[in-house]
């Protein structure tokens, strides 16, 4: 079974130079994983900036088989280049630029109306406290009025923020935890909007270190990789240990 890597890259890296070699690196990386990159689907989504380049290296090489283009977020410019999946409602923009849930779900029906993937970023900020009345809360006003078919044309990340590594004070996640927070999710969507199937990505410093131990749990279909995604060495390790092992 394939699992999908979505590499979001932020506003990273600081110059085109600097995305051509991760790209180029990705590619020499794939090629040497040889039949083992079929068990995989990249998704590389930078900055809108370096996206018609990327989209370009992408196109070319060993990663044409097995890696597509994702943006962060939606504008008209990116169907141009071929945009597949896009990402909405990613912590830094709820928590860091004020992106309310509403804004969120009109992106979502904006990608979906476009012909695009919405990969969905919920999670909560906290696990203490009502911590499931706030995740249950944030999903039913992500989806908000729309039908069980539009959610479940929707790829959606659990992202916890307690977990990500430049939250203060985070501390890692566990995939026990992760496959808990999704039943929940799953619950949610499948009652208020009767979407008896969703796709689930985990996001929250995936690392070499612990990718196996997520990938290993059949409830996670893939993962979102952040700061990982730009230091090549590590993405690579990622990506030869999910060919490989898992």
């Amino acid at each position: 079974m394939k699992k999908l890597i979505v590499a979001n890259w932020k506003m990273n890296p600081s110059s085109l130079g600097e995305a051509r070699s991760i790209v180029e690196g990705m590619d020499e990386c794939v090629r040497g994983l040889g039949e083992a990159r079929e068990r995989l689907d990249i998704v590389v989504c930078p900055p809108f900036n370096f996206a018609e380049e990327v989209a370009n290296m992408l196109s070319m090489g060993e990663l044409s088989s097995v890696a597509q283009l994702g943006a962060q977020d939606i504008a008209e410019q990116l169907e141009k280049l071929g945009v597949r999946y896009v990402i909405a409602g990613h912590s830094d923009r709820r928590y860091k630029m004020g992106e309310s849930d509403d804004v969120v779900n009109e992106k979502i029906r904006t990608i979906l109306s476009r012909g695009m993937v919405p990969i969905v970023c919920v999670g909560e900020q906290t696990r203490e406290g009502a911590w499931q009345d706030s995740l249950r809360a944030q999903v039913e006003a992500t989806f908000r009025g729309m039908t069980g078919g539009q959610v479940a044309q929707c790829l959606i990340a659990y992202e916890p923020v307690w977990a990500i590594s430049t939250t203060p004070g985070a501390t890692p996640d566990s995939p026990a935890s992760a496959v808990q927070s999704m039943a929940l999710i799953r619950d949610v969507i499948s009652d208020r909007f009767d979407a008896s199937q969703a796709t689930f990505l985990y996001g929250g410093s995936i690392t070499s270190e612990n990718i196996a131990e997520f990938l290993g749990r059949s409830e996670i279909s893939g993962v979102l990789v952040g700061g990982a995604s730009v230091r090549v060495d590590e993405f690579c390790s990622i990506l030869s240990i999910v060919a490989r092992e898992v």
